[in-house]
């Protein structure tokens, strides 16, 4: 079997590409940062891994339109390994992860960012951390009629 699952910040930007043909498709290649936490000498020490990642087709499309750099996302997918002669006749030898799920890992206001995607707080819902000591969130008074449930 052959599954991966990772959790991490975009190093940057996606670069996308398109095929050439009669249906050009999306390649999108991403490199997300993952963090590794080891002790060493009973201390928390953090590194992080950098994996380089590639959606094809509408997986690619929404990472071009979406995606940003030091965007938390959540990723599935199966490594894939290959090689390649490089101009100057030295074999290069590449390890990816080909998407097959990604999805956002926290919301836009989570990350701090106030210009990615096009997304917004959407309703008369406030922002802030509404969330009282038992982990969930107070409603406002006032916005009852708005829940999809009573």
């Amino acid at each position: 079997m052959n599954k991966v699952i990772l959790m991490g910040r975009l190093t940057r930007d996606p670069e996308v590409r398109y095929s050439q043909g009669e249906n050009p498709m999306a390649i999108a290649r991403y490199t997300l940062a993952v963090d590794r936490r080891f002790n060493r000498n009973n201390t928390e020490e953090q590194n992080a891994d950098f994996i380089g990642c590639v959606a094809f087709g509408k997986s690619g499309e929404f990472a071009e339109k979406y995606f940003r750099k030091g965007t938390k996302l959540a990723v599935t997918g199966r490594i894939q390994t290959g090689s390649y002669t490089n101009k100057d006749g030295v074999k290069v030898y590449t390890t990816d992860v080909v998407i097959e799920e990604q999805e956002f890992a926290e919301s836009k206001n989570a990350s701090g960012s106030s210009d990615q995607g096009g997304f917004s707080n959407g309703g008369s819902r406030p922002a802030t951390n509404n969330t009282v000591g038992d982990g969930f969130m107070n409603i406002p008074d006032g916005i009852d009629e708005e829940l999809p449930f009573n």
